[in-house]
């Protein structure tokens, strides 16, 4: 028997999601590994971008669970009514996965108890991953975020995707989201948070491509920069090839640190 995907819409106060639990096989409990890993997209995007990430956890023998955020239409049609839900309670979203997630690991009988919990993003996804290390449901646990395709821009005036060589494509992909997460509502507040991140005494390890233009030359310096100064435990990998378009392709990257950090 081979990686088994189980499925599920699910619930909280204030979002309704979809999610799908990567499960390692059962048949090969020798290398089952002790991590489960969390993992969301970005801005107007779907989980399909972190199943190469979910993929090499399971084949390493470590459960992982990928999820849309809520109001991303390419992953389901289910609204965000209010922006401010949004801003405070997106990351809620992590928790209710791996409550899922767990539930799946118990219900094929896979024998592993989790002693290291991964949370993980892209981009937009990347921040709420960073917000949900701060989560009273996982005070309990060892744990950490990989941060993929995060840094805070350099460019001077505006998103990069608001510039007018983007404008038919933010046109395009402003329609794939619900209205009150609306790029004029995003991205404003992405930038706010990353330059007023509170964050303290957590581990991140941050992954940004060189040729990642819309973080950009010095982005996840400063990044790691700011980080560091609130006393938390950074570390980043810079490779020559992943544009920010592209996130699968960290499944590689991610997969390197995890054997470097864990002794995959």
């Amino acid at each position: 028997m081979a990686i088994k995907i189980e499925k599920s819409t699910l619930k909280n106060k204030f979002f309704s999601f979809d999610a799908l639990a990567i499960l390692p096989d059962v048949e090969t409990p020798e290398n089952f590994k002790s991590q489960f890993g969390v993992f969301t997209h970005g801005f107007t995007a779907s989980k399909t971008d972190c199943l190469s990430w979910a993929q090499r956890f399971a084949d390493a023998g470590a459960p992982a669970v990928i999820f849309d955020l809520p109001g991303h239409y390419l992953g389901s049609f289910e609204e965000v009514e209010s922006f401010d839900d949004f801003k405070e309670h997106a990351q809620l979203c992590f928790a209710d996965a791996l409550s899922f997630l767990n539930e799946s690991v118990r219900k094929n009988n896979i024998e592993i108890e989790m002693t290291d919990l991964i949370l993980g993003g892209h981009s937009l996804g990347a921040l709420l991953a960073l917000k949900a290390l701060d989560l009273e449901q996982f005070d309990d646990l060892n744990k950490m975020a990989i941060c993929v395709g995060l840094g805070i821009s350099q460019h001077k005036d505006t998103h990069l995707f608001e510039s007018s060589f983007y404008q038919k494509t933010l046109d395009l992909r402003r329609q794939l989201v619900s209205p009150a997460l609306d790029s004029s509502n995003v991205f404003p507040w992405i930038k706010e948070e990353k330059l007023d991140l509170d964050l303290m005494n957590q581990k991140v390890h941050l992954i940004t491509g060189l040729d990642d233009i819309v973080v950009g030359a010095g982005g996840l310096e400063a990044l790691e920069f700011n980080l560091k100064s609130l006393g938390n435990d950074i570390t980043s990998s810079e490779p020559k090839k992943l544009p920010h378009h592209e996130p699968s392709s960290a499944a590689s990257h991610i997969n390197a640190f995890m054997r470097k950090e864990f002794s995959w």
